[in-house]
């Protein structure tokens, strides 16, 4: 993924003491910043362009005694937020629940998680989904750590709690657009490496790792827009390669 106007460094969540600031109402604010973000540019119709989050975001509700704390972060890889949510349960061990739901990907290429977390089901990883498809965002996290406080909310009003935290995260992430990509491994002999670093010169087409030892290996980031262009390069070359899962 590559992100438009510059890279962007977030910490995976904010810190447990950090607190929120003018979150106000999480599904009104998420949309009217939704609008504005993709409103903000006009992409190339070539491109292939996604809204991902713009930073780590916080929100935070209280309902009937029991608090909901939500946290979004951006996130590409399904391993690294399963490490995340296990960070996160160990860091809030004291929690009576730690819901969460991802989406990575766009199109036919998306997908997804949910997990209730012992909540009944359907009403705590469902609503933070949803509350994700409704942003328009993908490449997130967004965990819900809830305490209960003695008083029970049925299910219509656990679902619209949890859903209603998550949207005040996201709206705290804010949104950036980033173009999509695809990773190309290209597996060549030392004589061929010219060839393959050749490519390099293609637009769209970074190159994210190279080995040379006995064989060469060389990963690359492709736009996904030039992807086509690119693997057919890699074939008239005739140059070993593979698409990767990702970048």
């Amino acid at each position: 993924m590559r992100r438009r106007g510059g890279n962007v460094n977030v910490r995976p969540f904010p810190a447990r003491g950090a607190r929120s600031s003018g979150l106000g109402s999480g599904l009104e604010t998420l949309q009217r910043r939704s609008r504005s973000d993709r409103l903000r540019r006009k992409p190339s119709p070539a491109a292939a362009v996604k809204l991902v989050p713009a930073r780590a975001g916080r929100g935070e509700l209280k309902e009937k005694a029991s608090r909901f704390l939500a946290l979004a972060s951006p996130i590409e890889d399904p391993d690294k937020a399963a490490q995340a949510v296990e960070e996160l349960r160990r860091e809030y061990h004291d929690a009576t629940h730690v819901a969460f739901a991802w989406k990575m990907g766009v199109g036919h290429a998306a997908r997804s998680r949910a997990s209730d977390a012992g909540e009944p089901s359907g009403t705590a990883g469902k609503p933070i989904l949803a509350a994700i498809e409704s942003a328009g965002v993908t490449d997130v996290l967004v965990a819900v750590v809830r305490y209960y406080g003695g008083t029970k909310l049925g299910t219509g009003g656990l679902a619209r709690a949890y859903r209603e935290a998550a949207a005040r995260a996201l709206a705290s992430a804010g949104g950036s657009e980033a173009l999509e990509t695809v990773g190309i491994e290209v597996r060549c002999s030392f004589e061929s490496v010219g060839a393959a670093r050749r490519l390099l010169g293609l637009p769209g087409v970074a190159l994210l790792e190279e080995r040379i030892a006995g064989d060469c290996l060389l990963r690359l980031s492709v736009l996904r827009s030039q992807a086509a262009r690119v693997l057919a390069a890699l074939s008239e070359a005739r140059l070993s390669h593979r698409i990767l899962d990702k970048t």
